[in-house]
């Protein structure tokens, strides 16, 4: 049986040219780890990325790597991709149709 994993937000510094999100992940007894992701601040001005996003996309990444070694990645430090972010975008944009629960009254 393996051991659950706890994955805690820990924030985001804002540099000169990027953004870099910290997330602190404990396994079991073992000592916390922590990881950095980062986002080029050219994204969010150029609208590839929007700032309340930013975490989850982070998030994303970080459960892939996780899960990709064991939870275990042998590095401790990404970049975005705009590819990523691509990604993101159209995996969380609104789909299209009829919004709401109302439906018209059908004609006779």
């Amino acid at each position: 049986m393996s051991n659950a994993i706890n994955v805690q937000y820990v924030g985001f510094e804002v540099k000169t040219k990027l953004r870099e999100y910290t997330f602190r992940v404990k396994e079991g007894a073992d000592e916390p780890r922590e990881y950095t992701l980062t986002i080029p601040n050219e994204a969010f001005l150029a609208r590839r990325a929007r700032y309340q996003d930013a975490p989850d996309i982070c998030s994303h990444r970080l459960q892939r790597e996780l899960d990709a070694s064991t939870n275990h990645p042998p590095k401790s430090h990404w970049t975005i991709s705009d590819v990523e972010l691509e990604e993101y975008r159209v995996a969380h944009s609104p789909k299209s149709g009829p919004r709401g629960m109302y439906k018209p009254p059908r004609e006779q």
